[in-house]
């Protein structure tokens, strides 16, 4: 196993893409907490707290696709440069005005949302030109990436606090802000970055999403989400039934695990069959294996290693659907397909912290771990109704008679499949 990934990382451009896109995306993944400490520690509410994160919540909902669309139309350097430089410049301009407006808080923070880089489309993107089109490589490529985001998860929140007790609230948002523009200025600088040109594409205002079978995949990953977000919510609640709120972080932190080691097993071999059977095999797996939560044993360590157990299938499931995005992604719309699957799964986990609440005051922590088992089932039973539809790896899209990209688009790239693993 550890051969395979030592080669993958050995590939010339590899870790440098991947460190840097991981750095790049450390402000996203601790805005909500680096946000709530620095509007308490200005003296500001939790409901304005709670307001700066949903709107910056939304914004990057929203800014993420649209980014990707413009990625596809003029190049990775020409956009992720700019978005970043905006969204940190906004980022910054927080931490020093603080929150006496909150009305200019609020711009501030839909602003930095909205130009956050879509720099997880954009690396996937890359994959198969930097690993020279081998399915063997650029399928592990993207298991070590669902693997890696466990690394923002865990150590994201713990990078906020070491700068908040050495330093400050604010420089704490600074930091974490300056290091995710130096990883997004390291991915848009390199060679693979600047080189990388989108196939051509037919014009057509739906862009990505007129492929019925990324349609298919999105509706499925939405409940995937949803079942994340309310996961989370009734950890917390777990650990209050039982006075002592360290307990959510051991089981936050098992989740963690099971998806480490889950995505390291999945990457470490060529799976044979078509991606979109396994993907409903992985996603049923996951669904089982949120059901078991719902006993919410008294024993920590039980809940913890059924924590682990919740999160083994995850980075698979995700890894998996990235080949099958690939396969379903309407010619140049690569980037903006991606992005899309960043988009739903997180409004998906918004939903479900949000729904997963007034279930748990009425029917308790279980009642929370129940709702998180019947999202997952829901990702199972969209991604069934729709297996027709996700059979067809190549989407119909809509013709544009006589237009220049009709006539002169190139065939899209092929995997080599020598030397699988």
């Amino acid at each position: 196993m550890a051969t395979g990934y030592l080669d993958l990382l050995r590939a010339p451009h590899v870790a440098r893409l991947l460190g840097s896109t991981l750095l790049g995306r450390l402000p996203n993944g601790v805005a909500s907490l680096a946000v709530l400490l620095f509007v308490r520690a200005e003296g500001g509410s939790y409901g304005l707290a709670g307001a700066l994160a949903a709107g910056y919540g939304v914004a990057t909902a929203v800014g993420q696709p649209l980014l990707g669309r413009l990625v596809d139309l003029y190049g990775q350097p020409r956009i992720l440069l700019p978005a970043a430089l905006c969204s940190t410049t906004a980022m910054g301009s927080l931490a020093v005005a603080g929150v006496g407006s909150p009305a200019l808080a609020l711009t501030l923070m839909l602003l930095a949302g909205l130009t956050t880089p879509p720099l997880e489309g954009a690396l996937r993107a890359l994959w198969p030109s930097v690993l020279d089109h081998r399915e063997d490589r650029v399928h592990r490529a993207y298991a070590l990436e669902a693997v890696a985001q466990e690394v923002i998860f865990a150590g994201g929140p713990l990078v906020v606090m070491l700068c908040v007790a050495q330093w400050s609230e604010g420089a704490a948002l600074l930091i974490v802000n300056g290091a995710g523009l130096l990883g997004a200025l390291s991915v848009a600088l390199s060679g693979p970055s600047r080189r990388w040109r989108s196939a051509p594409r037919e014009a057509h205002w739906l862009g990505a999403l007129r492929s019925r079978g990324l349609l298919a995949l999105l509706g499925g990953f939405f409940f995937v989400g949803g079942a994340l977000g309310a996961i989370a919510v009734a950890a917390v609640a777990y650990a209050d039934a039982r006075g002592n709120e360290l307990v959510a972080t051991y089981l936050h932190s098992g989740l963690g695990v099971g998806a480490l080691l889950g995505g390291l097993a999945y990457g470490a071999r060529q799976w044979p069959g078509e991606p979109e059977r396994r993907l409903r095999l992985l996603v049923a797996a996951l669904a089982v294996c949120y059901l078991p939560l719902a006993l919410v044993p008294s024993g920590v360590v039980v809940m913890t290693l059924l924590s682990v157990l919740a999160g083994v299938f995850l980075a698979p499931a995700l890894a998996c659907a990235f080949v099958v995005i690939d396969r379903h992604a309407p010619r140049g719309t690569v980037t903006e397909a991606f992005s899309w699957l960043v988009t739903t799964f997180g409004v998906g986990a918004a939903m479900g912290t949000g729904a997963v609440g007034p279930v748990i005051e009425r029917g308790g922590e279980g009642a929370g771990y129940v709702l998180s088992g019947v999202a997952g089932l829901l990702a199972l039973a969209v991604l069934w109704l729709t297996r027709n539809v996700l059979a067809s790896p190549h989407p119909v899209t809509v013709a544009v008679a006589g237009s220049e990209n009709d006539r002169n688009a190139a065939p899209e790239p092929r995997f080599r499949t020598e030397d699988r693993a």
